[in-house]
């Protein structure tokens, strides 16, 4: 009986880290929710938002996937659209742990 359960216990655990995704730069938090991946072995979920002004405005965009461990923790600038952001990376590693709602966009005007 207790090779079956070893069994079923290395099947149900075989599969690998699932997380959300979404392209860079996504606008909403919602864009990141409908795009479940599975990650290559020894990667974990990412959670970034990245923020920049520019002629008054100012912008908020998402980034959700996998991603190997020294990005967690990560912050810094980089540069799409026009734009120079700065970007902060959240890791977590159980399956969809990145689905964690962030926040809708902002757009100030100064």
């Amino acid at each position: 009986m207790g090779r079956y359960k070893f069994s079923l216990y290395l099947l149900l655990t075989a599969g690998g880290l699932r997380c959300y995704a979404c392209l860079f730069p996504a606008i909403s938090p919602m864009d990141c929710l409908q795009f479940p991946q599975e990650c290559p072995a020894g990667q974990r979920c990412l959670s970034s938002t990245a923020e920049s002004t520019r002629g008054g405005i100012g912008i908020k965009i998402y980034e959700k996937s996998c991603t190997i461990p020294t990005q967690c923790g990560q912050s810094g600038q980089k540069h799409t659209a026009g734009y120079n952001f700065n970007y902060s990376n959240v890791c977590c590693d159980t399956d969809l742990c990145n689905s964690a709602p962030l926040k809708k966009i902002l757009l100030l005007f100064y």
